[in-house]
């Protein structure tokens, strides 16, 4: 991971990096809510099928994901020249390593809380979760980038048209749309990965089964998500007057949305699959949420709203992974108070929190604290002009 200060770009959409920020912030916010137990129904996934505004977070970062991607690839004129394809997979195998790092410090903290030796603490290997939020975008983002590269920019219609269509087939013959051990994604991850390295889900039944959101399979149409950003990228870059952006992304957004809520009586919505209407439904809502922003931010200048957000927006990745790192330490540092051990987020929530503010309130009181320490983080780095990129 490199450090490096970077001089204010001319003619750079700001609206680009607030919603980065806003995504940013949203997946630290729904990630740590005081107890998992009390969480506002919008705040929490959807169980199955369906869509709630926590399950938009994440499809909207992978969008604006590929709308960089877009504008990174651009300086390689997109030509799959070595120095691109080489930034490509180094940046993709970091982000990879960054996740299964941010994993294996997560079970070395909670084998320290639970009494074992350092080295027995740090020698989890065998039961460490090989992919996960870090590792999808790693994936999507690589395996989108080369095919930007390979590819040319009217053929990647057609290369999501596949991806999307191919993915539904699976599902459709694999018992994709039955959240159990029979379905495909489950069947895959548990050949490839074994149980041990998978994430344990919960069935519409309460019953724990291996079942991996971010599974293997279901980075097929997560990598399409990523082209629909890049293509959306290309339209953000073709048009110079910020008006013609705002339409183009208004009307083509509400296409995607509207094709996705359309057919999804064929093909449910649904996150943990990362269905191909899922897709459709959150990159349209993406889309329409940045020409949004465009119109408010960098054409009617309304931007002092903004300012919290961006700290977030110009150092994403930086600030996820300190926020895994603080989530970690919240829940497995602990101390002696009044006779019991506890943690730092018991006292936080269940001691000063949670008696004056209740389970729920108390719970998103908590989760935006937390929001408040990352973001402090961030700032400190935003006014230094520091920006941190791999």
């Amino acid at each position: 991971m490199n450090k490096i200060i970077l001089p204010q770009q001319s003619g750079r959409l700001l609206s680009l990096d607030i919603l980065r920020g806003i995504t940013i912030a949203g997946m630290i916010m729904v990630n740590n809510p005081g107890s998992w137990s009390y969480i506002y129904t919008p705040l929490g996934h959807a169980q199955w099928h369906g869509l709630t505004p926590t399950d938009l977070v994440f499809p909207f970062f992978m969008f604006i994901m590929g709308v960089s991607t877009f504008m990174s690839l651009r300086k390689f004129n997109f030509e799959p020249t070595r120095s691109a394809i080489w930034k490509v997979i180094r940046r993709t195998i970091l982000i990879f390593l960054i996740g299964l790092a941010l994993g294996w410090f997560g079970q070395l903290c909670r084998g320290l809380a639970s009494g074992e030796s350092i080295i027995e603490a740090s020698n989890h290997f065998d039961t460490i979760r090989i992919l996960g939020v870090l590792q999808r975008l790693a994936l999507a983002y690589g395996f989108a980038a080369l095919i930007a590269l390979i590819f040319r920019a009217r053929h990647l219609v057609w290369v999501i048209v596949v991806l999307l269509v191919g993915y539904y087939l699976l599902l459709l013959f694999g018992n994709g749309f039955e959240m159990s051990e029979r379905n495909i994604i489950s069947v895959v991850d548990r050949a490839l990965l074994g149980t041990d390295h998978m994430y344990k889900d919960l069935t519409t039944e309460g019953i724990r089964i291996a079942f991996d959101p971010e599974g293997t399979l279901s980075t097929i149409p997560s990598i399409a998500h990523v082209l629909i950003g890049f293509l959306f990228g290309g339209l953000i870059m073709k048009h110079k007057d910020n008006h013609t952006k705002v339409e183009r992304l208004l009307i083509w957004g509400t296409v995607l949305a509207f094709s996705g809520l359309l057919l999804q009586y064929c093909c449910p919505i649904n996150k943990k699959i990362w269905s191909p209407t899922f897709v459709l439904t959150t990159t349209g809502f993406a889309a329409q949420l940045l020409g949004l922003l465009i119109w408010i931010i960098d054409i009617n200048q309304k931007k002092k709203w903004s300012r919290f957000f961006h700290a977030f927006g110009v150092n994403p990745l930086i600030v996820y992974v300190f926020a895994g790192v603080m989530a970690n330490l919240f829940s497995n540092i602990k101390f002696s108070w009044q006779g019991e051990i506890i943690s730092i987020k018991t006292f936080l929530y269940n001691i000063l929190i949670q008696p004056w503010a209740g389970n729920y309130f108390g719970s998103l009181i908590y989760a935006l604290l937390f929001l408040t320490v990352c973001w402090l983080f961030g700032y400190i780095l935003y006014k230094r002009n520091i920006y941190i990129k791999i």
